[in-house]
Order: C-alpha cells, then sequence, then structure tokens
C-alpha cells in the first residue's frame, strides 16, 4: 500500500479498526486484503462497505461467474489493475472462461458468451457508460433476475466503482509483482 493508505499494523489499530478488520477476516473473504487495507483508516465507513459488499458478493444468488464478469467489467472501466487482477483470478476458479477475461481486459466484447454473460456484460457496460442500463437490457435482466436481481446488479456496479477509485487512489502494488493486466485502450 502507498504511503497515503499505509497498512495498519494489529497493534497499532484503534478498538474500532481492530472490530472492522475482525467482521472482515471472519467472514466469507477471510482475511483484510484490497481496497480494506486503506479503508481501515475510517473504520465507521469500512464496516458498512464491507456489509454491503458481503451482500453483493456473496449473497444475491446470482451465479458467482456472472457476479464476477460484472466485476470485471467495472475494473476495466475504471482501469483498476487491483481489482481486475484480483476477480480475474476469483472469475477463473468461478468457471468464467478466459476468453471472456481476456477481451474484457483489452476492452472488447467477448464473442462467443451465453445468453447470460451477454446480458450481464452489456448491462454493466450500458450502466457505466450511461448511467442505466437500455430499457431492453433492463426488460432482459429483470426478466432472468427479477426487480430485486436488476438493483443487486445496479448496485454491484456501483460498489465496486466505489472500490475501483479507492483502491485507484491508494494504488497498492499487485501481489508477488504481478504484472498490471490491463492495457491502455
Amino acid at each position: 500500500m502507498t504511503e497515503r493508505f499505509p497498512a495498519i499494523p494489529p497493534d497499532q489499530m484503534t478498538e474500532a479498526q481492530r472490530e472492522v478488520a475482525a467482521a472482515i477476516a471472519g467472514g466469507p473473504r477471510g482475511s483484510v486484503r484490497g481496497p480494506f487495507l486503506a479503508l481501515l483508516h475510517h473504520p465507521a465507513l469500512a464496516m458498512r462497505i464491507q456489509a454491503l459488499g458481503e451482500h453483493l458478493r456473496f449473497g444475491t444468488g446470482m451465479p458467482q461467474s456472472l457476479v464476477e464478469l460484472l466485476i470485471l467489467v467495472t475494473a476495466r472501466r475504471w482501469n483498476c489493475q487491483y481489482e481486475f487482477f484480483a476477480h480475474a483470478r476469483i472469475a477463473r476458479n468461478e468457471g468464467l472462461p478466459e476468453p471472456i477475461i481476456t477481451a474484457i481486459a483489452e476492452g472488447r466484447r467477448p464473442d462467443p458468451m451465453n445468453a447470460d454473460q451477454a446480458m450481464v456484460h452489456d448491462f454493466a457496460v450500458a450502466t457505466h457508460r450511461d448511467g442505466k442500463p437500455t430499457d431492453a437490457l433492463y426488460a432482459a435482466a429483470e426478466a432472468r433476475f427479477g426487480k430485486a436481481g436488476v438493483l443487486d446488479l445496479l448496485a454491484l456496479a456501483g460498489y465496486y466503482t466505489m472500490l475501483a477509485m479507492v483502491l485507484n487512489t491508494a494504488d497498492p502494488a499487485l501481489p508477488d509483482g504481478a504484472t498490471p493486466p490491463l492495457k491502455p485502450l
């Protein structure tokens, strides 16, 4: 982590910071990393963000590969190296095909995609580009996931936009000296 938001050693954390770190590490994330290293500098905000993120990432009921696809589109939109790097690994583990991950990294619409992948991809791109999905994409998302699912997709795009901004500002090094996955478009 850069000097803007240095990692806080556990023995130097406030009680509120320790509480947030314990909530994050004790949940499905398993440890404090990525944007949460920076967010610990504002524990009240971090607690709320991590709770929302836990629902969006793990509790929507959507296939995890589709959640990860939307996260990758968001990371590409904001040129967030860390977010893309971390979630490309997760996407692979969730079965998202490598050609889809590569196309998103290159700023291209992946081809081929199945119907759900194409809908989520296009929904995310339109939402980031225009601030909302088209009527046709809204209808497709509602038909597939219901109104709550549409709201989850919108919230995922917004949530991971926020995390991309935190990460881009904090500018953490990629793990193990990895090469940044995103080239300028």
